[in-house]
């Protein structure tokens, strides 16, 4: 059995062309099974239908239009999309290079020039998923924005103010046919947004180009739903500029929040009762100089629910992203009860698997919780403390801590008085000598004995004795330890073997002795927080 997109893969054209082979074809093979949005063929009757129509045998007049744009435009394959989709849209002047308008001309003849396309901006996100681009919102972002977005009518209106190439605004209003509204800061983009509604029918949506956030080409729209895949990591967004701007009703963003800009500018732009889905990264939820807009995003009941997405769901990274998602209150009909936000964790999802979440991955939040000293909204942060086994792992751990500690004392050589000086004040010599007499070897810094007339044990424990840790120590304090510099004393091997046996016992000594400490740190993190969520309580 295999898939559309297996079927193009084997073919050397775009999932858009099988599906023009399914539309065209009455003779195309059948659903063998799979669901309705994702058939399953029979491998065998496709490739006896491609071997029958000759598909696949050459290069398609696809594939040749592609690689002709690819020569043509390189870096720059957005205005090579706008240009062709202006050829498509009958636009005069389109600017077109002649070899690829001659390449387009082949599969303009056969197909739709909406389909034609879409199959070209498939391989141009496809392209862009592969190279680690962020040009395109991902289609995986795309399938989670339409997953959690409310249920739109024909009267709706649907603004992105970073629209890109259309992907997520075009997708999530396409069911509904609502009205949509665009900003775009690159033109190409936004004129290929535009054309490709337009080839599709769909004249209800209008794209501007220029920059959101310091020309807002769209100051009077109040939209049902707002999305927004913005630019991340942006500094230069204009701040110095909008200090006094009235968009930043929660608090004016600092320069290195830009994302917290862009959702207060998407914020600006919804109706009472309309919702915001920003596709943002998880660094927002918790990063310090955005404290007092989530505050006050929380203490007004605008964020409803903040769902963070599996890892590699955006397309140039596998570091997790967060959808938020808000609604503006519109008290006039008193609908605002809610005094919970909503976390779902998907992270330990795989970014193809179904987006509805199980119930351990599920916590209603109350508000006064959130609104602590971070106003940390990792959904994660929240869902281990209403999710976890309090009592069980408390027991578990003052077990192990206890069975620890028994074994610590054990572990602590048994030494007796030594007679003075020190072993390094008497006969000794540098790492360096032993090096050069071929006893010592570096195994990634480290020296180890590469003979067995020296201890490695005995080697290393000196290495770390106070005396060679001066001898390290730079005329700053900083500490570099110059292992060829330090000294060790003249013993013969069995005494080393002595010395070598107590400096081993001591690293596991301090071995334990840290994971003691990280044991005890955990035992204590646990007990505070079942306290605080009544999960454990003192004893009678």
């Amino acid at each position: 059995m295999v898939t559309g997109s297996e079927i193009a893969r084997m073919a050397g054209v775009t999932r858009a062309a099988v599906s023009n082979w399914r539309r065209r074809y009455d003779d195309f093979p059948a659903p063998s099974g799979g669901a309705v949005n994702s058939p399953l063929y029979a491998l065998a009757d496709v490739q006896a239908w491609l071997d029958k129509q000759r598909k696949g045998q050459e290069v398609s007049p696809e594939v040749e239009l592609w690689q002709a744009m690819r020569a043509a435009y390189g870096e720059q394959m957005v205005t090579g999309l706008a240009q062709a989709a202006g050829v498509l849209a009958g636009k005069r002047g389109s600017g077109l290079p002649r070899e690829v308008a001659n390449r387009l001309r082949k599969p303009a003849r056969t197909e739709a020039p909406v389909d034609l396309l879409d199959g070209l901006v498939e391989r141009f996100m496809d392209s862009a998923r592969r190279a680690g681009s962020d040009q395109v919102t991902s289609a995986r972002v795309v399938r989670a924005v339409r997953h959690f977005a409310p249920e739109l009518t024909s009267a709706a209106t649907v603004f992105d103010p970073a629209c890109g190439i259309g992907t997520l605004l075009l997708s999530v209003s396409a069911a509904a046919g609502a009205r949509c509204r665009g900003q775009e800061i690159d033109a190409d983009s936004a004129r290929l947004t535009q054309l490709r509604a337009g080839l599709a029918g769909r004249s209800q949506v209008s794209v501007e180009a220029g920059d959101s956030l310091r020309a807002d080409a769209w100051p009077d729209v109040r939209a049902d739903l707002v999305v927004c895949d913005p630019p991340t990591g942006a500094t230069d967004w204009g701040r110095d500029a909008l200090l006094l701007d009235a968009r930043w009703e929660l608090g004016t963003p600092s320069k290195a929040e830009g994302e917290l800009a862009w959702l207060q500018h998407a914020y600006a732009h919804t109706r009472p009762g309309g919702q915001v889905l920003m596709v943002m990264p998880a660094s927002v939820a918790y990063r310090k100089a955005g404290r007092r807009i989530r505050a006050e995003l929380v203490r007004r009941g605008i964020v409803r629910q903040v769902v963070a997405l599996p890892p590699g769901t955006a397309a140039s990274h596998s570091l997790p992203i967060h959808l938020w998602c808000l609604r503006r209150p519109d008290t006039a009909v008193g609908t605002d009860t809610d005094h919970t936000v909503r976390m779902i964790d998907l992270t330990g999802n795989s970014p193809d698997s179904g987006l509805e979440p199980r119930p351990e991955q599920v916590a209603d939040v109350p508000l006064i919780e959130l609104l602590g000293e971070s106003v940390d909204l990792t959904p994660g942060s929240h869902m281990r403390s209403r999710h976890r086994d309090f009592p069980g792992e408390y027991a578990a751990l003052s077990a192990e801590l206890e069975d620890r500690v028994r074994r610590l004392a054990a572990l602590l050589p048994e030494l007796a008085p030594g007679g003075a000086p020190g072993p390094l004040d008497g006969a000794s010599t540098s790492v360096a000598d032993l090096a050069r007499a071929g006893l010592v070897a570096f195994d990634d810094q480290e020296p180890v004995s590469v003979s067995d007339q020296l201890d490695t044990d005995y080697l290393q424990g000196f290495l770390r004795s106070s005396a060679n840790v001066r001898r390290s120590t730079t005329s700053s304090g900083t500490f570099r330890l110059d292992a060829r510099g330090a000294r060790v004393p003249r013993m013969g091997i069995d005494e080393q073997r002595r010395y070598g046996s107590s400096f081993r016992a001591l690293s596991e000594f301090e071995k334990e002795t840290r994971a003691v400490q990280e044991l005890s740190r955990r035992l204590a993190g646990i007990a505070r927080d079942g306290l605080a969520t009544g999960a454990l309580a003192p004893r009678m």
